[in-house]
């Protein structure tokens, strides 16, 4: 026993002793050594708005170290040795790089590895690369360090670029570092300081053609921040290149590099104005790829002067969308919401899409097009009929954010698909089963969306009006609840008081009651349009004879501002604005500017059909003057007439 055990101590001693070296922190090493001296690291994590590598940067402490690990033979038993950065033809590297991408876990990406005993250097960098894919997914297993560094064939490939690192070419040399802060590896390990010392011999010789110089200065950003004395080298080489002749390749490398951190607080603005312009030059040549990366680096960067540039892309990628990448469509569109742009061909466009794909694609993606959607005031049925059947089949699927912004579209819009019966007994399904994960915010949004559609889920909105939720909406930090969700709350318990009168569940506060729904920046109304409102006024007086007759922007006891009050006595004559008693009837006039509508329909949004609502069950006789139907008017006549027929249908009276 005492022997056995003694054999096991001296093999796993001669093992540590032979375990990835390149993985394993460099100590007692001075600067003009291969294991170059690093400061505090940063390490990058791929945004949800870079699906092609634009990386941000965070500090990280968790880096991958070397472990113990299976001798080498266990995984090869003939004994043959891994030849790496063998040159293969084409056609080889090729279907290698195929079969990378069709990976869908690090375990995979693993056993192809073992599968293939030569690679070339550009397929062994696309491994780490691949590798770092997986590392926010828990079930592919790349955080269960023991799998990911006891896997020889891995161990092998990262000894064998340390040992041949030299022989890589500029590109996959600082796509391998790349891959290796990608992957946090350890900073001080042989494999990335031997890169870095190899790029930083190359930087010297001035030898780095754009593509690299954009790559290391990303590498070396997420290993030593800004300030780093190679960044600065390398991007000095970099501005003395002429940006006049880059092509799209080098132009994607370079918003990707400064989308990272290195452009922000206008740093190198002078190097993104240049990249602006050539991009312009360039942009009908550019494939979705290209458009998604540029859109997501302006994004990153809250470039203001790009808007030029950005509707140019946005006018290329309309022949395009039905080659986006899931990932991609979502950058696109991301980007046009923050800068305020959209275009109607890219509307036809996603409509002729979306509804083929509304059952496969990824479901951020269903939600950002329906945010698109919601966010332009565009009422699409194609669109939303597939996505609204989608849902009723893979709401499961979706996450509780998700779910609450596939409902809020429609309730913005006011639109109610053919089989709404499914769809809210799907709603409903979900509500029960999920309730409890609900953020409070996403809560809010979608039973809000649920009543601008008249449907009334009352077993969970009398919840929201619960001390609890309250305290939940008010966030750890106490910072109070902003006016729009106070707002929401409100108009939820006038609509459940006003349209279920059975309805006897939790009262809302006072102390969370709002005074009026209309407020800057923040309202559940759309302020009248000034010029729309000066031309009925104006008609006004002459049908009615003066201004006294009528009052404006009247605040109503129950939250709403009339942009038109008139009020009648029980013989239906006008009286003076200023009356309070012997009032009958009360006249609301809406003056609905084309802002209270979709913006490619006649049909109201749903906040302003549900004020018409309220106000009809509230005693108003309502009357919608609509900007459609006034812009046909040709003269001030016309338009008298016109107010006299709607406000007084059944009177012939033209004179007051």
């Amino acid at each position: 026993m005492a022997r056995t055990l003694a054999l096991r101590l001296h093999f796993r001693s001669h093992l540590d002793n032979r375990i990835l070296p390149s993985l394993k922190a460099c100590a007692g090493k001075n600067l003009s050594s291969p294991c170059l001296r690093t400061p505090t690291v940063c390490f990058p994590t791929c945004s949800s708005l870079s699906p092609r590598g634009v990386c941000t940067t965070e500090r990280n402490p968790m880096f991958l170290v070397a472990g113990s690990v299976r001798p080498y033979q266990e995984l090869f038993p003939s004994g043959s040795g891994l030849s790496l950065l063998h040159q293969l033809t084409s056609d080889e590297d090729h279907n290698f790089m195929k079969r990378l991408a069709s990976c869908t876990s690090s375990q995979q990406v693993l056993r192809l590895l073992r599968s293939y005993p030569l690679l070339s250097g550009a397929a062994a960098a696309s491994i780490l690369h691949r590798l770092a894919d997986f590392k926010h997914d828990a079930t592919c297993g790349l955080w269960e360090q023991q799998i990911l560094l006891s896997d020889v064939g891995l161990n092998k490939l990262c000894q064998t670029l340390e040992h041949d690192s030299a022989r890589l070419e500029d590109e996959v040399l600082v796509k391998a570092l790349l891959g290796c802060t990608r992957l946090y590896l350890d900073p001080q390990s042989h494999l990335v300081q031997g890169l870095v010392f190899e790029s930083q011999k190359r930087l010297n010789f001035e030898r780095l053609n754009v593509k690299a110089l954009c790559g290391l200065s990303r590498a070396l950003f997420a290993l030593e921040g800004p300030n780093s004395g190679i960044i600065k080298q390398a991007m000095s080489q970099l501005q003395n290149k002429d940006a006049a002749q880059w092509n799209t390749a080098e132009l994607v490398a370079a918003y990707s590099m400064l989308a990272t951190g290195l452009g922000e607080d206008g740093c190198y603005l002078e190097l993104l104005n240049e990249i602006n312009t050539q991009s312009l030059r360039l942009v009908q040549q550019m494939g979705p790829g290209a458009i998604s990366e540029i859109l997501g680096a302006l994004f990153k960067l809250r470039h203001k002067q790009a808007l030029p540039l950005v509707i140019a892309l946005c006018k290329q990628a309309v022949h395009h969308v039905q080659n986006f990448a899931d990932p991609e469509l979502i950058v696109v569109l991301s980007a046009l919401m923050h800068y305020g742009h959209s275009d109607h061909f890219l509307v036809e466009a996603l409509e002729r899409h979306v509804p083929k794909v509304a059952f496969t694609a990824d479901a951020e993606t269903v939600t950002k097009v329906m945010q698109f959607f919601r966010r332009w005031r565009i009422l699409s049925p194609p669109v939303f009929n597939m996505v609204a059947e989608s849902f009723v089949y893979r709401a499961e699927e979706y996450s509780t954010w998700q779910v609450s912004q596939q409902i809020a579209a429609l309730g913005v819009l006011g639109y109610l698909p053919p089989d709404a019966g499914r769809l809210f007994r799907k709603v409903e399904s979900v509500l029960h089963a999920r309730f409890s994960q609900f953020q409070p915010r996403a809560l809010l949004d979608l039973l809000y969306a649920c009543t601008l559609l008249q449907r009334y889920p009352l077993n969970f909105v009398s919840k929201l009006f619960s001390p609890y939720f309250m305290q939940q909406l008010q966030g750890e930090d106490g910072s109070g609840i902003d006016h729009r969700v106070l707002a929401q709350l409100t108009q939820l318990y006038m609509t459940v008081k006003l349209e279920c009168p059975f309805y006897d569940g939790p009262r809302l506060s006072p102390k969370f009651r709002v005074k009026s729904f209309l407020a800057s920046g923040q309202s559940l109304e759309t302020p009248v349009e000034p010029h729309f409102y000066n031309a009925v006024k104006s008609a006004l007086v002459d049908l009615l004879g003066a201004q006294s007759y009528f009052a404006s922007r009247v605040l109503t006891p129950y939250c709403y501002t009339l942009d038109i009050e008139i009020k009648l006595d029980e013989e239906g004559y006008v009286l003076p604005a200023s009356h309070t008693d012997e009032v009958y009837k009360r006249i609301a006039l809406c003056i609905d500017g084309s802002k209270r509508f979709a913006a490619n329909a006649e049909k109201l949004l749903g906040r302003e059909a549900i004020k018409q609502r309220h106000l009809r069950v509230l005693g108003y006789k309502v009357v919608q003057i609509s900007h459609y139907e006034f812009e046909k008017l040709r003269d001030k006549k016309e338009v008298v007439e016109y107010l006299h027929k709607k406000i007084f249908p059944q009177s012939y009276r033209l004179s007051w």
